[in-house]
């Protein structure tokens, strides 16, 4: 048993040392976010299940501290409101969950940001279309294969794996690293 632990924790170290070598994507997401914040623009994220949870705890992030005291941040999570999500997909269907939400919320200037392990997921595609058409700079975090997230957006992080564990804890590396930085920015 003790090797299958050390096996997987080997596997994630090979992914975090992959993550290391995108160090150029992850400050191209750093400079996209204070751009924005700087602009007095927001930040939107979403994705499903792990995904979810991640683009909340992102929000969350922003909005309250990570590491330091500073001004909250304007960051939203599409994930957290039961009554738009269930509303819209029983009415217009689920793949609109998320577009109608970017419809009615980005403006020019704003970041969509989207998890999603395939990059396939059809109401996250569609929901990054939307934020494209209206003029929000679109990040996009996925697995290896990418579907199609890197056609979509302006920056795309890839996980180095294929598998959902593996590929969101390279995205929970990530996003952790981007919200210090970014902190650091506007820390007092």
């Amino acid at each position: 048993m003790n090797s299958t632990f050390a096996d997987q924790i080997a596997e994630h170290v090979r992914c975090a040392e992959a993550l290391g070598r995108q160090a150029p994507t992850l400050a191209a997401v750093i400079e996209r976010l204070i751009a924005c914040f700087d602009a007095g623009g927001r930040v939107y994220l979403l994705g499903n299940g792990g995904s979810a949870a991640d683009a909340q705890h992102i929000a969350a992030e922003l909005v309250g501290r990570f590491k330091r005291d500073r001004r909250p941040l304007p960051a939203v999570a599409l994930t957290t409101d039961t009554s738009i999500l269930t509303a819209v997909a029983n009415d217009l269907g689920a793949e609109r969950c998320f577009s109608r939400q970017v419809e009615a919320l980005v403006r020019a200037g704003d970041v969509v940001w989207a998890l999603s392990v395939s990059g396939t997921s059809p109401n996250v595609i569609r929901a990054l279309r939307s934020a494209k058409a209206l003029g929000a700079c679109v990040i996009g975090f996925t697995g290896r294969g990418g579907g199609d997230f890197p056609s979509i957006c302006d920056v795309c992080l890839r996980a180095e794996h294929d598998a959902s564990d593996r590929v969101q804890e390279m995205h929970q590396l990530a996003y952790h690293l981007i919200c210090e930085t970014v902190e650091r920015r506007y820390a007092s």
